[in-house]
């Protein structure tokens, strides 16, 4: 089995002007029945990165559904929930559920709830008990900047994650700024700098692309939609954005040389609107040489007409993937 894995950021995206329903899922058989995208998806890829799990704590038997649902082989890598790395909005989020009115809540560094860690920690065993979890993601906001503090913390979520491979994404170029301590931080735990791609402003972190471990390498690719980065009228629109094959080039070299220097390499597109993600992961197989599997649907085709002759649209031998099934991506 290859090292490299190639996924997408989520596989449900059933509302919005930028569903992928009827452009990557087909049109449900019946109205009745529940068509498994999970397992549809796990056709086409072997690898998915969770978000779910930054909103709300992961749950045993979510987390038990979804190996059960995905073939042997299949890893999913996870957010940290939000309270261990963006303090404001949990603090916001915690003040809605209590019914409590709006307030300002400062940019602080996180506390480490050992209460809340353990909650975590029981949620995927599932995963890790079937050999499906792949690397957790501490994604921390630009605010989260380089400090003394937060270099303590930071050291201190690590230290118990220390079971699990972790990717630390970091946004604030301070970090870049002092990049020999931050990547003394994160070797020191065996943890891996996230690697993204989005659009950059003066306070975006610097990036060299080279590994820093050879445990693993993480890749998140969120698109360059800077028009609509900041200001937007729903959240999706920030992510519509398709790379060209020019634009992935120098990722895909980058994942080739890479993938040679360590044990696993996770890539994801996180540009998901309109199932743009899904097409991006397509083509950077194709430029790597990795196998392209499962059945495309018609509507993908005639959406991303370019891939007419690289995904297979024949007619699957078998029913749809009818399950059902809770929980979603």
């Amino acid at each position: 089995m290859s090292n490299l894995r190639i996924g997408t950021s989520g596989w449900n995206y059933p509302t919005g002007h930028g569903t992928w329903s009827g452009i990557f899922y087909p049109t449900k058989p019946r109205r009745t029945a529940k068509f498994d995208e999970l397992a549809y998806y796990a056709e086409h890829f072997d690898t998915v990165e969770i978000n779910t799990t930054f909103y709300g704590q992961p749950k045993p038997e979510v987390a038990r559904n979804w190996a059960e649902r995905t073939p042997e082989g299949f890893e999913f890598s996870l957010k940290l929930y939000q309270r261990f790395t963006h303090p404001r909005i949990y603090e916001k989020a915690a003040a809605r559920a209590a019914g409590d009115g709006p307030k300002t809540v400062p940019n602080t560094v996180p506390s480490l709830d050992e209460e809340a860690m353990d909650v975590f920690r029981r949620g995927i065993e599932p995963l890790a008990a079937a050999g499906k979890l792949g690397a957790l993601l501490a994604q921390f906001p630009p605010s989260f900047k380089h400090s003394p503090e937060s270099e303590a913390y930071l050291h201190a979520l690590l230290d118990r994650l220390r079971d699990y491979p972790v990717a630390v994404e970091l946004r604030h170029r301070t970090w870049s700024d002092h990049f020999g301590n931050t990547l003394d931080l994160l070797n020191s735990h065996n943890a891996a700098l996230a690697q993204i791609d989005e659009p950059k402003f003066r306070s975006s972190i610097r990036q060299n692309q080279l590994p820093n471990v050879t445990a693993f390498y993480y890749m998140r690719l969120h698109g360059r939609n800077a028009a609509q980065w900041w200001k937007h009228d729903k959240a999706e629109d920030r992510y519509n954005y398709l790379y060209s094959a020019d634009e992935l080039k120098c990722f895909s070299d980058t994942a080739d040389a890479a993938r040679r220097l360590v044990k696993k390499f996770y890539l994801y597109f996180n540009n998901h609107f309109a199932a743009k993600g899904v097409v991006n992961a397509v083509m950077i197989k194709q430029q790597l040489g990795e196998p392209i599997t499962g059945i495309y649907p018609p509507a993908f085709i005639e959406a991303y007409p370019d891939l007419a002759n690289v995904v297979s649209t024949e007619q699957p031998s078998r029913p749809p993937v009818l399950a059902d099934y809770g929980g979603s991506a």
